[in-house]
C-alpha cells in the first residue's frame, strides 16, 4: 500500500475528522475501559487491544501502530466516549502530572454530558 492510499485509508476511518472532541497530548496515558464495543474499525480495535495489555501514552500507541498520531487522537477520543478507553488518574499523590488529571476529569465530564461546551469568562 502506497503512502497516499494509506493517508485516504485514514481520512476514511476517522470520517474525515482531524480533531478529537477530547483534549490530549502526546503524553497522556490511555488504559482499558469498562466496555468493549462491537463493530470497531481494524485501527480501534488494535488501539483496544494494545491499550488492554498494558497502559501506555498516545504517542506510543501511534508508533506502536504505525499510524499517524492526529488519526489516532481522533480514534481514540472517539473509544474513551464509547467506554473502550480511559485515561486513568494516578492513584499516589506525585505520581502523575497534573495535566494527565485534568485530560482524564475533562474525559470523564465529556462523557457524563458530551453535549455541553464551556464558555471562558
Amino acid at each position: 500500500m502506497d503512502e497516499t492510499a494509506s493517508i485516504v485509508r485514514l481520512y476514511a476511518v476517522t470520517d474525515g475528522r482531524t480533531r478529537a472532541r477530547h483534549t490530549l497530548s502526546l503524553h497522556t496515558v490511555l488504559g482499558p475501559g469498562r466496555r468493549s464495543p462491537r463493530g470497531l474499525s481494524e485501527e480501534s480495535s488494535r488501539i483496544v487491544d494494545l491499550c488492554r495489555q498494558r497502559q501506555c501514552p498516545l504517542a506510543e500507541v501511534a508508533g506502536t501502530l504505525g499510524l499517524h498520531v492526529t488519526s489516532v487522537t481522533v480514534l481514540v477520543s472517539d473509544l474513551i466516549d464509547a467506554g473502550a478507553l480511559t485515561v486513568p488518574v494516578p492513584d499516589a499523590p506525585g505520581a502523575g502530572s497534573e495535566v494527565q488529571k485534568l485530560h482524564a476529569l475533562s474525559a470523564g465530564l465529556k462523557r457524563k454530558w458530551p453535549n455541553s461546551s464551556a464558555k471562558a469568562g
